[in-house]
């Protein structure tokens, strides 16, 4: 049989129970998937940095990571040449662009440092999203906004007010809003005396970056917690609570990490919470292993269940973007592993009879309810995704892999 006609079988089996297919993949080319540009160069960014601070680590040596912003953004190219739909791209403010010998350290930089971007991404129809970029600096060494320092933390105040500007350069430069969001890596190795003070700074200084005008329908600042890291095992000073709380009071966006929190906690089980509250939610979806290892996302579970929320909730309300980086493996095979897995769970989550579900879950109906979201598993979800694949011009099942070695071939195992 052909893509096409196991997709026509897999539509009759579908209207069966009331879903229509046509519809799910429609939804599904309309749901942009934010990608991490930092999976191609393992975090490095362009400021020459010898090493990685702050928590962050990368492990693995695998052959061709991108050097420079032409080889990056190949790479990237690549990869979303073997993803289906129109996405974004997320980038660090690390990644800033400059040319004729120019530097400006982060506290400096302006919207020209990211002209480059603007461009690549508006000749191919992409959004941007945006991140301050507060770890691997000498000025952080020990804290960033929290800092008890006061000439650090208006150094980490600026960066920020200056992202706030960046962003707001690539929305209007792009047409469509820029998430931008704010993560700090302040915490303590051991168990701290005062937990307020920091958390007091950290108020002070997030009050400072928003209180300067700009246009809040263009950027969209979120915030974002972690429970604990490396080298701040015992408090983190940016908690779930603190930004949640914030979030709240100053109507920003509070971003859900599903690496950031303790190993039982789901962040599924959170966005229906959130979004009684909140308009929109932002999330990282990423794949913790043991701790937040930031492994490349697979089509498993908890990735399928906030797939789940985001379609029962509206994709309207979720800014959705992705967050890992792995080295042991080819980058731009994780890339193209987590964005098409991310997609596979979304229209796993539109091909669901939510309606029908919702009313046995109403009914109190748990044995029928049990009964049939066990058989959804082996519903032919594989024929529509190969026929999305098909109808968007890219590879269907792992044909994409043979691509991505034949670039490995003769490009990546090129570079020096």
């Amino acid at each position: 049989m052909t893509t096409k006609e196991r997709y026509e079988s897999a539509r009759e089996i579908y209207k069966a129970i009331g879903v229509d297919t046509d519809a799910a993949m429609e939804a599904l080319k309309n749901i942009p998937v934010s990608m991490h540009c930092w999976q191609g160069d393992d975090v490095n960014g362009f400021e020459g940095a010898a090493q990685l601070s702050g928590g962050i680590q990368t492990t693995g040596n695998y052959p061709g990571k991108a050097r420079t912003p032409k080889e990056l953004m190949a790479d990237i190219d690549k990869a979303l040449s073997l993803i289906p739909g129109k996405h974004r791209i997320n980038l660090h403010a690390s990644y800033a662009i400059f040319e004729d010998g120019e530097f400006a350290d982060r506290d400096k930089l302006e919207p020209k440092h990211f002209k480059k971007w603007v461009e690549f991404a508006k000749e191919r129809g992409l959004g941007l999203d945006f991140n301050p970029t507060c770890f691997s600096h000498p000025k952080a060494e020990n804290a960033t906004l929290s800092s008890e320092d006061p000439e650090i933390r208006k150094f980490w105040i600026d960066h920020c007010k200056a992202c706030i500007r960046i962003s707001e350069y690539f929305a209007e430069e792009l047409k469509t809003p820029c998430a931008m969001n704010i993560w700090i890596p302040d915490g303590f190795k051991d168990i701290p005396a005062d937990r307020t003070s920091p958390r007091a700074r950290l108020k002070d200084s997030l009050d400072q970056i928003i209180s300067i005008d700009y246009d809040k329908s263009k950027v969209l600042i979120a915030v974002e917690s972690k429970v604990f890291g490396i080298g701040f095992e015992s408090c983190t000073v940016g908690s779930h609570e603190f930004y949640m709380n914030y979030a709240a009071k100053n109507d920003l966006l509070c971003l859900l990490d599903n690496g950031h929190y303790h190993p039982t906690e789901v962040v599924s089980d959170k966005i229906s919470s959130m979004l009684l509250f909140f308009d929109k939610v932002a999330l990282h979806v990423t794949r913790s292993v043991r701790w937040d290892s930031d492994h490349v996302v697979l089509f498993d579970d908890e990735t399928k269940e906030i797939a789940k929320e985001i379609v029962r909730n509206g994709a309207d309300r979720v800014l959705l973007a992705l967050d890992f980086f792995d080295a042991s493996i080819n980058r731009i095979s994780a890339w193209v592993t987590g964005m098409r897995n991310m997609q596979k769970a979304l229209l796993f989550a539109l091909l669901r009879p939510d309606s029908y579900l919702a009313k046995l879950q109403e009914d109190r109906n748990f044995t029928e309810l049990m009964v049939m979201q066990e058989g959804l598993k082996s519903y032919p979800f594989g024929d529509v995704w190969n026929y999305f694949c098909q109808m968007n011009g890219v590879p269907e099942k792992e044909e994409w892999f043979d691509e991505v070695m034949k670039y490995e071939k003769e490009v990546l195992l090129k570079r020096n």
